[in-house]
């Protein structure tokens, strides 16, 4: 099993989820958080104050899945979050050893 970690613009999320219900991931966990990158933030005015925004608004996508699903995940993930601008995100992979669900005590991919 595979986990995929994607940090994404906001905005695209659904495009994302839905890409990512098409190719067979079942559950998602999403985190509004945020972040930078090489963008290192911008700079904004606000009643007439200038002010430094470092941190920029991110979706965290997390899912656990098959082997089988990883490059179909992601190929939906790169096509369904990409805008061509910085801070389009980026997508982590590791490798997951068990998986348990609580209710049935089912484990391994039958938990996913």
């Amino acid at each position: 099993m595979k986990k995929i970690e994607a940090i994404i613009k906001p905005f695209k999320l659904e495009e994302v989820k839905e890409a990512l219900t098409k190719v067979g991931v079942q559950g998602l966990t999403v985190t509004e958080t945020k972040g930078y990158g090489r963008q290192e933030g911008h700079t904004e005015l606000y009643r007439g104050a200038e002010y430094i925004v470092d941190f920029l608004p991110k979706a965290k996508i997390e899912a656990v899945i098959e082997d089988a699903l990883l490059d179909h995940a992601i190929d939906a993930i790169l096509h369904a979050a990409h805008s061509g601008k910085i801070g389009d995100g980026k997508i982590f992979v590791s490798t997951i050893e068990d998986a348990i669900r609580i209710r049935t005590g089912e484990k391994g991919t039958a938990a996913v």
